[in-house]
């Protein structure tokens, strides 16, 4: 699993559906942390959710039970759905715009939206305390009522099924652009990463397409994550730092938007 809200928003989706536990939703939280708190965002939304109010420097929290309390209540009324965010830099498909939620999912790289599209509804950010915390900020934000176009799962498989081809053939080629050789073995580091991958559970309800695409997905993911660390661990060419940049940033792309389908498949209540 790549991150703590598509976590949450997968086993959410399958507990709300009645295929999963609250245990299940909260053991695969402590995949990511031993320790899960959860305040509100400002003092209005800690007065409609009876949360304590969570500032910068400030991170009061409650216990996590409170957080499935607050994704139960919000997905009671009628049309609503979990949507995750991974928003990037020039790519913020699925955020409501100008809102604090948007600012901060951005500087997070990740968010889960909660409620009917086109109503007001609630977000969340998690956000890391220390190394054995982390800290779900909720938010009252509107719910975009078109959250941008997803692929199909048939074509988010085709296209993570090539983007491992072109992620093996950047990494060679950015390999052969760095000045200086590295003594590590790129299979070796990449398993290591899916390896770091694999320590998250996905629940039985997952369709079994979608599952492929996410194991894929993160399978090009530790090629990339392999071949932009290696060669900055040495002094680089002007070449190779173009070169990751040219060759890079597409398969990134790829991934985030494959990842936001398979995800959004697997949370559906009727999945």
């Amino acid at each position: 699993m790549c991150s703590p809200s598509a976590t949450l928003t997968v086993w959410a989706g399958s507990w709300l559906a009645g295929c999963s536990a609250p245990d299940d939703v909260l053991e695969a939280l402590h995949a990511w942390a031993p320790k899960h708190t959860i305040a509100a965002g400002d003092p209005v939304t800690g007065g409609r959710t009876d949360l304590p109010w969570s500032s910068r420097g400030n991170l009061p929290g409650t216990g996590v039970m409170a957080l499935l309390k607050v994704i139960r209540e919000t997905m009671a009324a009628p049309g609503a759905q979990l949507r995750l965010v991974l928003p990037v830099p020039g790519d913020v498909r699925g955020l409501p715009i100008g809102t604090a939620f948007a600012a901060d999912a951005i500087e997070a790289e990740e968010g889960m939206l909660i409620g009917v599209p086109g109503t007001d509804g609630t977000g969340l950010i998690p956000q890391w305390v220390d190394d054995d915390t982390l800290q779900w900020t909720v938010y009252s934000t509107p719910i975009p009522l078109d959250p941008g176009h997803d692929m199909a799962l048939g074509e988010a498989e085709y296209t993570m099924r090539e983007a491992v081809r072109d992620a093996a053939d950047a990494l060679m080629q950015l390999h052969t652009t760095a000045l200086g050789g590295s003594d590590s073995d790129p299979r070796e580091l990449i398993e290591a990463e899916l390896a770091d991958y694999s320590r998250h559970d996905y629940p039985e309800s997952i369709p079994l397409r979608a599952r492929r695409i996410l194991d894929t997905a993160d399978h090009v993911a530790a090629i990339l994550t392999v071949a932009q660390r290696e060669p900055a661990s040495a002094p680089t060419s002007a070449s190779a730092i173009g070169a990751q940049e040219t060759l890079l940033r597409p398969l990134w792309d790829a991934i985030r938007a494959a990842r936001l389908v398979a995800i959004h498949a697997s949370a559906r209540p009727t999945t």
